[in-house]
């Protein structure tokens, strides 16, 4: 298993996508966002460990996280799961949780699975 993720990989594996987020540039190839994908939500669950809430961010990556209740097989009960330009969006502060939800941007299903308390991630506000 990796060792922890520090707040200087978490910017510079997010740096690359910024300019696109805001809308001022093209997407970056799929490998430049994966790696920012991977390493934010990575870095979530080192800050929020856990196994109760499933991050999915398909098909780069899912995470489990938030302390409570875990599961051991099939459908974990409390799920998030969005695409990568979202979840890039929400760890970096440029959209908010409840936008999200209410514009359908993500699914999040579970009394668990609301990740509005860690969100945008502290390096990147």
């Amino acid at each position: 298993m990796p060792g922890p993720i520090p707040a200087e990989e978490l910017r510079a594996a997010l740096a690359p996508t910024l300019a696109w987020l805001a809308g001022e540039a093209e997407q970056p190839p799929r490998s430049v966002v994966g790696v920012a994908v991977k390493t934010s939500a990575r870095w979530l669950a080192q800050q929020v460990p856990g196994r109760s809430v499933e991050l999915r961010v398909p098909p780069h990556v899912a995470v489990q996280c938030v302390p409570g209740p875990r599961h051991t097989r099939g459908t974990p009960p409390n799920v998030v799961e969005t695409d990568a330009a979202t979840w890039l969006r929400l760890a970096s502060g440029r959209l908010d949780w409840a936008t999200a939800v209410a514009d359908g941007l993500l699914t999040a299903s579970g009394n668990r699975a609301d990740l509005s308390d860690h969100l945008p991630l502290p390096p990147l506000q």
